[in-house]
């Protein structure tokens, strides 16, 4: 799993003011950000948009064409797919987001830990991630959504986990530049403690770097429970996911191929927005564009 190429930023740089204008002026953050907003509409409102029960079979139409009743067809249940897709959103809105924002939560205090003391605490720390960076991102995660349990909730916890390393790794990098700065040596002079220093210091300028990786790592997360959930480790039927309805529609790819075709697009679709702003932050966050 790859991290950001993380760059020094001071923490008296000019024009850190700049930075929200510096991102309206990125069109893939832009687009990135109107794509995602639209899941997240389509994820809050799932109820009063879905045309139908997206647990609600209609055995008078298994597998039916797109049409005018059901513009994405229906599945192999006679369940509207559409609706299944709608409110499908939550749940891989949800894997990206909650995974994500607890895997920060977690990796960057370690990180900031292991980069500002140094000693036993970097050697532990960093021995620790990269043992778990020695296992790939996606064959950890099933191997702990295995362990824990099939359930949406356990593969929150699985691909947070797995994603914690990266933070870890970004968090260290970034605190190892910040703390020789002459600023953190005027801090420590003027004696501030090392709570205050980090707080104060140092994780206003290791945050830029850490949200431009946690909005791309949402991508993967997204990917990674979508793949979860195609192996059956992740949400349970009937509850809709866009992996899961997969996993149902690769048995009628010839006879009803608008099974796969919506929530794969929607997988592919929500990926390329949380890139796409990921980039657009990268560029706007980075002193050196």
């Amino acid at each position: 799993m790859s991290t950001i190429e993380t760059q020094p930023i001071a923490a008296q740089a000019h024009g850190r003011g700049s930075e929200p204008r510096r991102l309206l002026h990125e069109p893939s953050a832009l687009i990135g950000g109107a794509i995602i907003l639209f899941f997240i509409v389509l994820a809050v409102f799932a109820s009063w948009l879905a045309p139908y029960d997206p647990n609600t079979p209609d055995w008078m139409a298994v597998r039916a064409a797109p049409s005018a009743a059901h513009w994405f067809g229906t599945d192999d249940l006679g369940r509207d797919v559409l609706s299944r897709v709608v409110f499908g959103t939550q749940a891989s809105l949800a894997a990206g987001m909650i995974s994500v924002t607890v895997a920060v939560f977690v990796g960057l205090p370690l990180g900031l830990i292991a980069g500002y003391f140094g000693g036993l605490a970097d050697m532990v720390i960093s021995r620790l991630a990269d043992a778990l960076l020695a296992c790939p991102f996606l064959v950890l995660a099933i191997a702990l959504a295995a362990f824990l349990g099939p359930s949406l909730e356990n593969a929150m916890i699985a691909i947070g986990i797995s994603a914690v390393p990266v933070f870890v790794r970004v968090a260290r990098a970034e605190t190892l530049v910040v703390r020789t700065e002459d600023y953190i040596l005027a801090a420590r002079s003027q004696g501030l403690g090392h709570f205050a220093i980090l707080a104060g210091q140092v994780l206003p300028n290791v945050l830029a770097p850490t949200i431009v990786q946690a909005t791309l790592t949402m991508a993967i997360a997204v990917l990674a429970e979508a793949s979860l959930a195609f192996l059956g480790l992740g949400q349970l039927p009937p509850a809709p996911s866009w992996g899961a309805m997969l996993d149902v529609a690769r048995q009628f790819l010839g006879e009803a191929p608008w099974m796969a075709l919506w929530p794969g697009l929607a997988i592919i679709t929500l990926v390329i927005g949380f890139n796409l702003i990921g980039d657009g932050l990268n560029s706007a966050l980075n002193p050196r564009h």
